[in-house]
């Protein structure tokens, strides 16, 4: 993961040199500037973990929580844990914050769109028929439309809370760097995609096929993304990221990435179910309001498997034969050499 962490912030820095673009932090209203922040995330981890549990066993009996405390910080936060927190949420944040640049510059460096080509596959897939125009008359246009506009919503706020979950909760250490790298993977691996096959989305290229749409969340967020960008490409607006880009989805990716790892890392039956309808429901939604073609899910959900594997591969987890159950081989960050 840091690995990727460089390259990714290489790959930025040299791409901004040569556009004679500057790199823009996407988030750089919210806490301050990245220096500032990144403390401030690190030290909000810790209180995740320490501020409910603290409450909860000190409850009516304040004189206990300076012991609480203790005990905690010795059997939890140990130093391998702290290199696991630090580590993972800054690489994390570097990778994503260059993903968010390195998209930014999509129309800057590649100005042909394979939108038509995607376009005609989904006709051919599904018989001359658009996805949206059956999601629309199948599900209709009204409950439903809110219903997966909140779940495709509730991406944006997933995304940092499960990386924070698994490195701070992960009680197999292994298991946290695992996480973040696969994410870190995917990431990758999305913004590469990008490049390789660039589109702008359904939804961006054929309005037509949405106007039956109600005013949702997810619509406004797309008009907003859509004016931003001819901002951005126009030069009208140079503090912000456009953030337009169709192949591959990486709502598909990702959510069946968390998926996976509570799959293969887990033992709670409901949270198995709820991630697995998480990522259907967040698929549906992708064709539903038209932010992806057919061939973009399908894409997320092979960077999801590849960054999955990679990333177990790289974490020092074994998979077994058949690859249907994996065990780790470590506890900490040391990933061994085993010999079948």
């Amino acid at each position: 993961m840091v690995v990727l962490a460089v390259g990714m912030a290489a790959w930025a820095v040299i791409e901004a040199l040569v556009l004679d673009k500057r790199l823009i932090d996407p988030e750089g209203s919210f806490l301050g500037p990245s220096y500032i922040r990144l403390p401030l995330l690190l030290l909000g981890a810790l209180l995740l973990d320490l501020l409910p549990l603290t409450v909860y066993n000190s409850w009516k009996r304040p004189r206990e929580i300076p012991s609480v405390v203790r005990n905690r910080l010795r059997t939890h936060w140990t130093k391998e844990r702290w290199t696991l927190v630090a580590l993972g949420i800054i690489s994390f944040y570097v990778v994503y914050v260059t993903y968010r640049n390195i998209k930014s510059f999509l129309p800057f460096v590649i100005s042909t769109k394979y939108d038509r080509e995607l376009h005609l596959l989904d006709h051919a897939l599904l018989f001359g028929h658009d996805p949206a125009t059956l999601l629309h008359s199948v599900l209709g246009t009204g409950i439903a439309a809110y219903v997966l506009s909140f779940v495709y919503l509730w991406f944006l706020p997933m995304v940092p809370l499960v990386v924070t979950a698994w490195v701070v909760w992960a009680r197999n250490l292994s298991y946290g760097y695992w996480f973040v790298t696969s994410q870190c993977i995917a990431w990758t691996l999305g913004t590469i995609s990008y490049y390789a096959l660039p589109t702008l989305g359904p939804g961006f290229r054929y309005v037509a096929l949405y106007v039956d749409l109600p005013d949702t969340p997810s619509k406004q967020l797309m008009d907003s993304l859509d004016n931003t960008r001819d901002y951005v490409v126009t030069g009208s607006l140079s503090n912000a990221v456009q953030s337009v880009a169709g192949f591959a989805s990486l709502h598909c990716g990702i959510t069946m990435l968390v998926a996976l790892m509570v799959q293969y890392t887990m033992r709670h039956k409901w949270l198995k179910i709820a991630v697995w309808v998480n990522f259907g429901i967040t698929a549906i939604a992708t064709l539903y309001f038209g932010w992806h073609y057919i061939a973009d899910d399908v894409a997320g959900v092979l960077i999801a498997l590849v960054s999955f594997y990679v990333g177990g591969l790289a974490s020092g987890q074994k998979f077994e034969r058949g690859g249907l159950r994996s065990h780790p081989t470590t506890t900490t960050s040391a990933v061994p050499v085993l010999k079948d």
